[in-house]
């Protein structure tokens, strides 16, 4: 196990535990406590866990959201599966609202070969499109990028939302149940999301399997104002229920 995957080891077990001591992250990575400790403060330093003494907890307690760097190493084979669905799902000559977020990345290295348009709500995003230029029309929003994250927000995003109407708007989420719908760890970002719904006469969700039944901070809209959810395999079979009984289509891939 190379330090990437223990590290994204390491922020998962805490993340779903709560908190775990430098003793069990050992054993659940056949690491030295030392390289442990080690491995805490570096991810301490990243913003993705809380380090106490002999342990770590998480930040996602408070409502803080895991670095981008992070989150990026994290589940790939099924976001880019995740991805490869909905883009399946949209067709030549759609205009296309692509939200922030790890797999929305995916989804745009996948539509800058499609003959679409899209309008990416993420730096990284809009990267994607114009370091290799490929078929599709790129519209770039004006906005203020969240730091580490991309994610363009404020008022000139939401101009830019506005003044625009798309087929199709393609969200990422921070959690997702049929209980408490789709939310986002940032109000800003919550307020981009509802924008992106408003101006997009359909909605797909692209969400992993580790964002559903989880809750965030920001509420952006309840489960039955969203057409199609993506996810993938290890979603838990009890939550796709309900959010097809809330009136979501579900496809896992």
């Amino acid at each position: 196990m190379n330090t990437a995957e223990r590290h994204t080891l390491i922020a998962q077990a805490v993340r779903d535990a709560g908190s775990a001591t430098v003793l069990e992250l050992a054993e659940l990575t056949g690491a030295s406590e030392m390289t442990v400790r080690r491995d805490l403060d570096a991810l301490a330093a990243q913003g993705a866990l809380e380090r106490f003494r002999g342990g770590a907890r998480t930040l996602l307690l408070r409502g803080e959201e895991p670095p981008f760097a992070l989150r990026a190493r994290e589940a790939v084979d099924a976001k880019r599966r995740i991805a490869a669905a909905v883009c399946a799902l949209v067709a030549d000559g759609e205009t296309v609202l692509l939200d922030s977020g790890t797999t929305c990345v995916e989804v745009a290295r996948l539509l800058r070969e499609r003959p679409v348009t899209v309008m990416p709500l993420s730096l990284p995003a809009v990267h994607v499109f114009g370091d290799t230029p490929g078929p599709a029309t790129l519209l770039v929003p004006g906005g203020q990028p969240r730091a580490t994250e991309g994610a363009l927000t404020g008022p000139l995003a939401l101009a830019s939302i506005s003044a625009l109407r798309f087929d199709t708007v393609v969200l990422g989420c921070c959690g997702l149940s049929a209980a408490d719908g789709l939310t986002a760890y940032d109000l800003d970002d919550a307020t981009v999301k509802k924008a992106a719904m408003a101006a997009a006469r359909r909605t797909i969700v692209a969400a992993d399997s580790g964002k559903l039944g989880r809750t965030a901070f920001a509420h952006v809209a309840p489960a039955g104002l969203l057409h199609t959810v993506v996810t993938d395999a290890a979603a838990p079979a009890d939550e796709i229920a309900a959010l097809e009984a809330a009136g979501a289509t579900v496809a896992r891939v």
